[in-house]
């Protein structure tokens, strides 16, 4: 029997509008649909923003990956997870793998897939690309990310105050990911360089609960959830932020 196909689809960052027509021709076509699993059997955040497109048919299929910066428990994880993957695929099945934002801008798709195609290298892996959050919040915003010849950092998550600075020295414009767990520390810094006015924060970017922050300066604490993103734009007018 030939074996199956595994697609990563990008289904993005919230509306589910976002996916792309090949995105959606693929993942309702499939036999089975997979996603991360939520938290405490809660649904998983891409299984929520799918969930209207699945049809009845289908076999859904939560795989569990820790939400822990433990080396050994996630390989562990991925390894599992590919085992049950990798089994629905020698059966000849067609999987979609619905991944929050692009599959492959710092994606959970991409381990699930390294570690699929060791252990099944006889698998074929495909992936659709779609929106990531540096784009939603631009357009949530209402401007452009880039212009003319602008530079652009992203930082999926700040370890250190150098590593912002670094970006600013560089970038005319900076994303930084995950930014909840370090706001009052980059706050610092923007104040420091007088960029609080030319910075805005969106929260879960195009969800039905999102929200947006515009001139920090007012903001000097935030309880922001994970799924926060700021934006720097070192040559924008601030009033272009309003």
């Amino acid at each position: 029997m030939k074996p199956g196909i595994l697609y990563g689809i990008s289904v993005g960052t919230g509306d589910p509008e976002l996916i792309t027509v090949k995105g959606l021709r693929i993942l309702q076509s499939s036999d089975i649909v997979a996603f991360p699993a939520g938290v405490n059997n809660r649904w998983g955040t891409a299984q929520n923003i799918v969930k209207s497109w699945l049809q009845p048919h289908q076999q859904i299929l939560p795989l569990e990956f820790p939400y822990v910066q433990d080396e050994l428990k996630l390989k562990t994880a991925w390894s599992k997870a590919a085992q049950q993957v990798g089994q629905e695929l020698t059966l000849g099945k067609k999987i979609a793998f619905a991944c929050l934002g692009d599959v492959n801008f710092y994606g959970t798709f991409t381990y699930l897939a390294q570690t699929l195609s060791k252990s099944h290298p006889q698998v074929t892996i495909e992936t659709v690309p779609g929106v990531c959050s540096p784009m939603a919040i631009a357009s949530v915003l209402g401007i452009p990310l880039t212009v003319n010849q602008q530079r652009m950092a992203v930082l999926p998550a700040l370890y250190s105050v150098q590593e912002l600075e670094t970006a600013l020295n560089w970038a005319e414009v900076v994303v930084l990911l995950k930014v909840n767990s370090v706001y009052s520390q980059v706050w610092q810094i923007l104040k420091q360089r007088n960029l609080l006015a030319s910075s805005a924060i969106v929260e879960k970017a195009t969800f039905p609960e999102q929200k947006i922050y515009r001139d920090l300066r007012n903001y000097p604490q935030l309880d922001l959830s994970y799924f926060s993103v700021l934006l720097i734009n070192q040559t924008i007018k601030p009033e272009d932020f309003q």
